[in-house]
C-alpha cells in the first residue's frame, strides 16, 4: 500500500468513527425520549422540539462548513465537530430541563452536520474514481452506528442504567476521534471546481434545486421515522429498540455491498426502487403488529438504505461545480426538513392520542391506534419521491441517450 493509500485509509477511519458518534446521538437520544419526558414533564411536542434542534444545528452546520470548507479544510471542521460533540453531550448530562435539553442539542446537532460537511467532501476527493460506491460505505457507519446505540440503550434502560450514563457513553469514541484527527495530516487537494463562487451558482442549477426539494422528503422518511420510532411502535407488541437496530443493521449491510448495486441501476433507479420500497414499508408499519411489525422493518430498511448516500453522491457525480458547498447544502436540505417536521409529528402523535383515548373501544390500546394514525400520514413522504424519482430516472436516461 502506498503512503497516499495509507492516508486515505486512515482519514476514512477518523471519518467513520465520528459519523458513528454522530449516529449514537441520534440513537441513544430516541432510546431515552420516554425517559427525558417523565423526568422533565415534557409532552410529545416539547420532546419534538428537543429533537428539532439536533436536526437544525446539523443543516446550520453544514451551510458554515461547505461554505467554508474550501478556507478551513476537513481537520478543522472534524476540530469543531470534536468540540462541539463534547461541549453537547456534557451539556445534555447536566440539563435541567426543557431549555437545557434544548441548548445541548443544538450543539450536538451542529458537531454532526461539521462531521457531514468535513467528511464527504474529503471521501470524495479521496475516491474521485467511486464517489458514490465509498460515500455509501461510509455511511454504513450512520446505520451502524444506530445499531451501535439503541443496543447500548435498550441494554442500559433494561439494567436500570440512567439516560445520563447512556449520554455519557458517547464520550469515548469522542474522544478517540478528536485525538486521532489532531494528530493526522490531512492532504489538500487541488480541484479547478473549488471555487466557491462557482460553488455557489451551481447550487442555483435546476437539476440541484429539484434534488434539494427531494432531499427534504428522503430525510424525513428515513429520520424522522427512526427518532420517533420508541413513541409510535411502543404498543406495537414488538420491542422498538430491536426494531431500530435491525433497521439500521440491515442499512449498514446494504451500504456496504452498494458498489455492484448502484453500478447495475445508476443512482436514479437505485433512489425510484427505494421509494417504492419505504412507501410500502411505512404501510405495512402502520397495519401491523407483533411479528409482523419485523416483516415490515425489513421492508421499510430496504427502502430507506441507499437514501442518504445515493442523494449526496449524485450531487458528487452530476452537479461537481457544486463541489463541497453542494453536498453540504443537500444534506442541509434534509436535516432542515426534519428539524421543521419533528414537533409537528410529535404534535401529531399527542393529537392522534387524545383522539384514540376518546374514541377507543374495549381491549383496543390507544397508544397502538395513534402510532398507526401517525405512520399511515407519514406515507406521503416517500409517496411524492415515487413520482419524482420517476421523473429523474426518465431525464437521466434521454440525458444519458443524447
Amino acid at each position: 500500500m502506498t503512503e497516499d493509500n495509507q492516508n486515505s485509509s486512515r482519514l476514512f477511519l477518523i471519518s467513520c468513527i465520528a459519523l458513528t458518534v454522530t449516529a449514537m446521538t441520534f440513537a441513544i437520544r430516541a432510546g431515552i425520549l420516554g425517559q427525558l419526558g417523565v423526568q422533565f414533564q415534557l409532552n410529545s411536542e416539547e420532546l419534538g422540539w428537543v429533537n428539532s434542534m439536533a436536526f437544525l444545528g446539523f443543516p446550520l452546520a453544514m451551510m458554515f462548513g461547505g461554505g467554508l470548507y474550501n478556507a478551513l479544510g476537513a481537520k478543522n471542521l472534524l476540530i469543531i465537530a470534536f468540540l462541539g460533540h463534547l461541549l453537547g453531550l456534557v451539556l445534555t448530562i447536566t440539563a435541567g430541563g426543557f431549555w437545557g435539553l434544548f441548548i445541548s442539542s443544538l450543539f450536538i446537532g451542529f458537531a454532526n452536520g461539521s462531521v457531514e460537511a468535513a467528511c464527504n467532501p474529503l471521501i470524495s476527493e479521496s475516491y474521485p474514481a467511486k464517489k458514490t460506491a465509498m460515500l455509501n460505505r461510509f455511511h454504513v457507519w450512520f446505520p451502524g452506528g444506530i445499531v451501535i446505540g439503541s443496543l447500548i440503550s435498550k441494554f442500559m434502560t433494561d439494567a436500570g442504567l440512567g439516560w445520563q450514563m447512556q449520554i455519557g457513553v458517547m464520550l469515548l469514541p469522542t474522544l478517540v476521534y478528536g485525538v486521532m484527527t489532531f494528530s493526522q495530516q490531512f492532504p489538500k487537494f487541488e480541484n479547478v471546481q473549488l471555487s466557491t463562487a462557482s460553488n455557489f451558482k451551481a447550487l442555483f442549477s435546476p437539476l440541484f434545486l429539484f434534488m434539494a426539494f427531494c432531499m427534504t422528503l428522503t430525510a424525513t422518511s428515513e429520520l424522522a421515522t427512526g427518532q420517533w420510532i420508541n413513541t409510535i411502535l411502543g404498543a406495537s407488541g414488538a420491542s422498538p429498540m430491536i426494531i431500530l437496530a435491525m433497521i439500521t443493521g440491515l442499512m449498514a449491510v446494504g451500504r456496504y455491498f452498494a458498489g455492484p448495486i448502484v453500478h447495475r441501476l445508476n443512482p436514479a433507479g437505485v433512489l425510484l426502487c427505494s421509494a417504492i420500497l419505504t412507501t410500502l414499508g411505512l404501510y405495512l408499519l402502520s397495519t401491523s403488529t407483533g411479528g409482523l411489525v419485523y416483516v415490515a422493518a425489513i421492508v421499510f430498511a430496504l427502502g430507506v438504505t441507499y437514501f442518504w448516500p445515493t442523494m449526496i453522491g449524485f450531487i458528487a457525480e452530476n452537479v461537481p461545480q457544486s463541489g463541497a458547498l453542494g453536498m453540504s447544502i443537500i444534506g442541509g436540505a434534509g436535516m432542515f426538513a426534519v428539524s421543521m417536521w419533528n414537533p409537528v409529528i410529535g404534535q401529531w402523535i399527542d393529537e392522534a392520542k387524545a383522539k384514540a383515548l376518546l374514541k377507543v373501544t374495549e381491549g383496543v390500546n390507544p397508544e397502538l391506534v395513534a402510532g398507526q394514525e401517525v405512520l399511515s400520514t407519514m406515507i406521503v413522504f416517500p409517496a411524492i419521491l415515487i413520482v419524482a424519482f420517476s421523473l429523474l430516472y426518465v431525464y437521466m436516461k434521454k440525458k444519458k441517450a443524447e
